[in-house]
């Protein structure tokens, strides 16, 4: 028997149509994989407990694993990214599903714990917060070897785990997906970067012209840099890492500290997947530019200082839906996407299904993995075997009609070898 909970069974036909508009842009997770699986059942007798955006793509996931054999738990990993309609579309699938759009704290972690409940012996993550929550309330899952490994799909929970596996208390093997290069070369940047345009959908704002600035220059932010200033923005890049920052400049961008940026900003945007990017003092609030647009793109709500903005405005208003023009004591105006949260999740549908196929076929296929070798899996961070990577690469390039060389006998000895010199 199916467990749920979710806003709106009624959304099933809606959502049902937005997964077949997902699965025809997904041919790696949603007919390769998924034929093979369907055949196969490499994971009958597993349980799958997925924190993540519950999405179109999300649910082209879910369904896979569930064609291996899974029983599939899904929970929102972001209060304001589920995507009603495909929540109520796969609870008629007999997928168990615990979210809905604008769910309070307590109501995600509530969802979080429906999904422990269930004894799942593989996590995918979206954040960290459904492994860290097992470690501090579901001990006796890991203990018990109830949970064989984990998964984590983005930049901000893959540094929450490498700080935990540093201070030795990760306690369950997990695989960063997010950093494998079929994920994060374009889920991240492809997907990220296109993500500006719920700046677009937001305020339907004019990009040209316009002084954008961009927070960070890792993949996700140097996606949106590239996307910004083909709309004919001028972009600002600010960096922390002095490598990232000779990189941005060296792409053409100007680089400077937020501080100095934040004045002539007409749009900032956010994605560095750390906290109060914008320092949340009345000095810098009072240097922002009136109608200043502010959008962040980062996992959590306080890379944009939200909490410390509401507490400062003189007045918050709603003017369209997931936009608030907030009024300063001086009267200024600025406009905040998505309560500071995932604007591209929030204001439109996430990132695109073709990116999101290389994602979820690398998810997919380390779920068969982890049952395949759950006897030699050790705690700790573990990089996704690089074959696996390849072979998601080569599965997207077949099903784009894409042919690539290969390496002779006398090239693959020449570049495994040393002999060989001048």
């Amino acid at each position: 028997m199916v467990n749920y909970k979710v806003a709106d069974e009624n959304l099933t036909d809606q959502g049902k149509e937005a997964l077949y508009i997902a699965e025809s842009k997904m041919p790696v997770t949603a007919k390769v994989i998924r034929e093979r699986f369907q055949k196969k059942k490499p994971l009958n007798g597993i349980i799958v407990a997925g924190c993540l955006h519950i999405t179109k793509e999300t649910g082209n996931l879910a369904r896979t694993l569930k064609a291996g054999g899974a029983e599939v738990y899904l929970c929102g990993s972001n209060p304001l990214s589920t995507q009603d309609d495909v929540a109520a579309a796969l609870v008629q699938e007999d997928i168990n599903v615990f979210a809905w759009h604008g769910n309070t704290d307590e109501e995600f972690y509530w969802c979080i714990r429906q999904c422990l409940d269930a004894k799942p012996n593989i996590l995918i993550d979206d954040g960290a917060d459904m492994i860290v929550t097992a470690h501090h309330e579901y001990e006796d899952l890991i203990k018990s070897g109830t949970i064989i490994a984990c998964q984590e799909e983005t930049t901000t929970g893959v540094k929450r785990f490498k700080a935990m596996d540093k201070q030795g208390v990760l306690k369950v093997p997990l695989f960063p997906v997010n950093d494998a290069r079929c994920k994060n070369q374009f889920d991240n940047e492809l997907g990220t970067g296109q993500g500006i345009v719920s700046a677009i959908y937001g305020m339907h704002v004019l990009f040209a012209g316009k002084n954008v600035v961009i927070a960070g220059y890792g993949h996700c932010s140097s996606g949106m840099a590239l996307r910004a200033r083909g709309l004919g923005a001028n972009v600002i890049v600010t960096e922390v890492d002095p490598i990232k920052a000779l990189q941005a400049k060296f792409a053409g961008y100007q680089v400077m500290p937020i501080e100095k940026a934040l004045a002539n900003a007409d749009i900032i945007l956010t994605a560095t997947g750390c906290k109060h990017v914008i320092s949340p003092t009345k000095e810098n609030f009072n240097a922002l530019k009136d109608g200043v647009i502010l959008g962040n793109l980062g996992h959590f709500d306080i890379e944009v200082p939200t909490k410390e903005i509401y507490e400062y405005a003189k007045e918050i208003k709603p003017i369209r839906q997931n936009v608030e023009e907030i009024t300063f004591p001086d009267g200024k105006r600025i406009y905040l996407l998505a309560k500071g949260r995932l604007a591209n999740l929030v204001l439109s549908e996430g990132h695109p299904a073709e990116v999101m196929d290389m994602s979820f076929a690398l998810q997919s296929l380390m779920s068969e993995y982890i049952v395949k070798n759950k006897e030699q899996l050790k705690p700790g961070m573990v990089d996704v075997p690089v074959e696996i990577d390849d072979r998601v690469g080569f599965l997207k390039l077949q099903s784009m009609g894409v042919e690539i060389d290969k390496l002779t006998k006398e090239q693959y000895n020449y570049i495994h070898g040393y002999e060989e010199g001048t």
